[in-house]
């Protein structure tokens, strides 16, 4: 059985703290992935309009052999979609692509078009706010139970806090040893907005580290273990990417716990300096620098 914690939302709904990440996996091949994450025991599943397999998700999520309400799926309103229209347009197809009749999360995928991300000052604040509305029109309706943002720096959260209607209940952020922006973490949780952590064991790119994988064979773990639960024991929700069922048996397997010691030690751990060939997404190499 996957690891099973849940973490209570700002809205009054719960979330799983582990999830199945979904970026990268074809469509072809996200509905297997889906029922092999379920029969593990995973009961989070996300994706988003971007990946291009909301389809084969849905799929999974319908075909699994677990009912739909014991499951929470997450999709994500493609980063381009900045006015009230086009927004609420892309929810209704992403409902029609995943076959569901409501998504238990829905997120802004970026506070910017991909192809402006993190360039330039224009947050895109006013847009977010139309792109917001319609996303909080969709939860009064029942087609959405909660709704948050993802890649929002303190400034793009403030603009939705201190100007909609609903709190933005998470914010799914690049984080993973090499790379926890405590500052935003701190500021999300003060405010009672909870962090998910995608690309947590950094997309391969800590496998190799030294250091990591000292502590990890401290605890017996694979690096891939230790990240997971280093991001878990930072109150953040994990969500790892995997198409491979004994991967996913392996990222769930977190029954131990990281002593104080080695958090600060992970949490310590020099930045990455390159996420090999997956460098050139914007995701990555901003925070490349």
């Amino acid at each position: 059985m996957a690891y099973d914690e849940r973490i209570r939302l700002n809205d009054g709904n719960s979330i799983p703290a582990l999830g199945l990440g979904t970026w990268l996996i074809d469509d072809a091949d996200a509905a297997r992935a889906v029922e092999d994450a379920v029969a593990v025991g995973y009961r989070h599943i996300d994706t988003a309009q971007a990946y291009g397999n909301e389809t084969g998700v849905g799929t999974g999520v319908r075909e699994c052999g677990v009912p739909r309400s014991e499951l929470f799926v997450t999709t994500k309103v493609a980063a381009e979609h900045k006015s009230y229209e086009t927004a609420a347009a892309s929810i209704d197809e992403s409902l029609i692509r995943l076959g569901l009749d409501h998504v238990d999360l829905l997120i802004i995928h970026s506070p910017q078009p991909w192809a402006e991300f993190r360039a330039g000052d224009n947050h895109y604040h006013a847009e977010n706010l139309e792109a917001w509305r319609a996303m909080e029109d969709a939860q009064a309706a029942g087609r959405v139970r909660s709704i948050g943002v993802s890649n929002f720096l303190i400034d793009d959260l403030r603009n939705i806090i201190d100007n909609a209607r609903v709190r933005p209940a998470v914010n799914q952020v690049l984080a993973h040893v090499g790379n926890t922006p405590f500052e935003l973490i701190d500021f999300c949780q003060s405010n009672d907005v909870v962090v998910e952590a995608y690309s947590p064991v950094a997309h391969g790119a800590i496998l190799d580290n030294g250091e990591v994988a000292a502590i990890a064979a401290r605890y017996d773990v694979s690096v891939a273990q230790l990240c997971l639960r280093y991001i878990l024991q930072l109150g953040l929700v994990a969500l790892p990417k995997t198409a491979n069922r004994a991967h996913m048996e392996q990222n769930a397997a977190l029954d131990f716990t990281i002593g104080e010691d080695d958090m600060t030690a992970l949490g310590a751990v020099e930045p990455l300096t390159s996420y090999g060939e997956h460098s050139f997404f914007p995701v990555f190499r901003t925070q490349l620098g």
